[in-house]
């Protein structure tokens, strides 16, 4: 038997690969709902359930509509997210130092905030 043939199959893993848990905002709207909160920072995803732990890196996706106007604090956010967010009367705070993107797929300078 060849030795091409006798190695096994295994596939590739990055070992410097970034993980970030995913939150809908649909499931932001859910926890929230019969309290109020105009803000949600790093330890409240814990909290709410959202992320299993403080630590966790996040980012916030758009799936869903927001009512309330709440500033969310996390690590990446999606366009979409941003623009829901901030149609809603809200604020997509970028934790990291990360410019965020705006909506017409420029990046915001961190002197115009």
């Amino acid at each position: 038997m060849p030795l091409h043939r006798r190695l096994p199959k295994r596939g590739f893993t990055n070992i410097f690969r970034t993980e970030y848990t995913v939150v809908n905002l649909d499931r932001i709207v859910e926890q929230t709902e019969g309290q109020t909160i105009t803000e949600i920072e790093l330890g409240d995803y814990k909290k709410l359930g959202l992320a299993s732990s403080k630590k966790a890196l996040i980012k916030i996706l758009g799936s869903g509509e927001l009512t309330a106007a709440i500033t969310i604090h996390a690590h990446k956010f999606s366009k979409s997210a941003i623009e829901k967010i901030e149609k809603a009367g809200g604020k997509a705070v970028v934790l990291g130092g990360e410019a965020p993107v705006a909506a017409k797929g420029k990046l915001v300078s961190k002197a115009s905030k």
